[in-house]
């Protein structure tokens, strides 16, 4: 089976994407591409993003390099917070090289996409930190993302959290 499903749109190729982790395999990080037609979907191979356990998933689109940032928790890595880079060709997905964000280990992590900055934000329960409620701001810059300092949102333990972009405002909004 799979758990810690987590799909996005590519809104330049116009495909999904779906990251998860994969039971049947080890627990591993796969992505795999659909296209939707009509009321079906057909998927491409699916694609390993991370040889370990992944866990924590969050897929979301940079709709202005057009890629595909995979934000997850790298249980072989002490659960450190970790994302990637993904460029949907065809029915396919290719990955960049892992850049961890959180060099602890990190639960609830949820990523969205501010579009008038053009800057990926993670929000996150550190567990390195008194499991405070806490966000980081990456950069995807070809294949890789870089990211500037972790801000705690929260001074006390977070659970469950859910980020999303307000493009009326221009504000990320985390739940």
């Amino acid at each position: 089976g799979v758990l810690h499903v987590s799909a996005t749109f590519d809104s330049d190729s116009n495909k999904v994407v779906i990251a998860y982790m994969d039971n049947g395999n080890l627990g591993y990080g796969t992505a795999v591409v659909g296209t939707v037609s009509g009321t079906a979907i057909s998927f491409g191979t699916a694609v390993l993003f991370e040889s370990g356990e992944t866990i924590y998933i969050s897929a979301i689109f940079d709709s202005n390099s057009n890629k595909v940032v995979i934000a997850y928790a790298d249980d072989d890595n002490s659960g450190y917070g970790t994302a990637i880079v993904g460029t949907v060709s065809g029915t396919s997905i290719s990955f960049g090289t892992a850049v961890v964000y959180e060099s602890a280990e990190v639960t609830y992590a949820s990523a969205t996409f501010d579009s008038n900055l053009n800057k990926v934000v993670i929000a996150y329960r550190d567990n390195g930190n008194s499991d405070y409620g806490t966000a980081v701001v990456g950069t995807v810059s070809g294949t890789s993302i870089s990211f500037g300092t972790a801000v705690v949102f929260e001074s006390a333990s977070t659970r469950n959290t859910s980020a999303t972009f307000d493009s009326n405002l221009n504000k990320v909004v985390i739940a």
